[in-house]
């Protein structure tokens, strides 16, 4: 199976690759940087596994230190420009009002607030968070049964440290407006997170 983000398809401005191979709790970054750590709450028997063309979560996550690195940051710039994309497969469709967090950005304080997050929420709406509260629109997708494994491409972006935006196959989620970044001189990223969170991981 040809992965579309394979490291030798995407190149330009390309600082850390994250595929399949996983080693213990720990995600090797295929450029050999900076390799992500998987998480899973307390007491729990799921976790990531590795497949033919990347990782399944299965009430795990995945966390891409930046601010969490102390003073030695590689990917220090994330605080002002950086484009995270990932490949995601949606087994299935979450219950109630649950949404499934795909991947994001927390900030470094002790709320590890999410100051840009793309979540999908069942009945094809995917929902973007913004300084730690849900956007007033959602992007409209589609899920044809609970065990559709179509694949999405999806990414959040920030530039100049001001304004994130989130996209689903190119779309905008937001198509009126971006993500304002309040008092974003106090916005320090502590970490990525891919695949989930402690607080949804399923």
């Amino acid at each position: 199976t040809t992965n579309e983000c394979s490291a030798d398809k995407v190149t330009a401005g390309l600082v850390g690759f994250l595929s399949g191979n996983i080693s213990d709790n720990t995600w090797m970054d295929e450029y050999l940087g900076v390799n992500a750590t998987v998480k899973k709450n307390d007491g729990a028997k799921k976790k990531a596994g590795e497949t033919s063309d990347g990782v399944t979560f299965r009430g795990a996550w995945a966390e891409w230190p930046v601010g969490q690195q102390g003073e030695n940051q590689l990917y220090h710039f994330a605080n002002y420009n950086f484009t995270l994309v990932a490949t995601v497969s949606i087994h299935k469709v979450p219950e109630g009002d649950t949404p499934i967090p795909l991947i994001g950005v927390k900030m470094n304080d002790t709320a590890n607030t999410v100051i840009l997050g793309l979540s999908y929420n069942g009945g094809g709406k995917w929902i973007l968070l913004c300084n730690g509260t849900k956007a007033d629109e959602e992007h409209s997708g589609t899920l044809h049964s609970e065990t559709d494994t179509t694949e999405y491409h999806v990414a959040i972006v920030l530039q100049n440290r001001t304004q994130g935006s989130a996209y689903v196959d190119g779309k905008r989620v937001l198509e009126v407006a971006q993500c304002e970044w309040e008092n974003k001189e106090d916005k320090i990223v502590s970490h990525f997170y891919i695949g989930g969170d402690e607080r949804s991981s399923e």
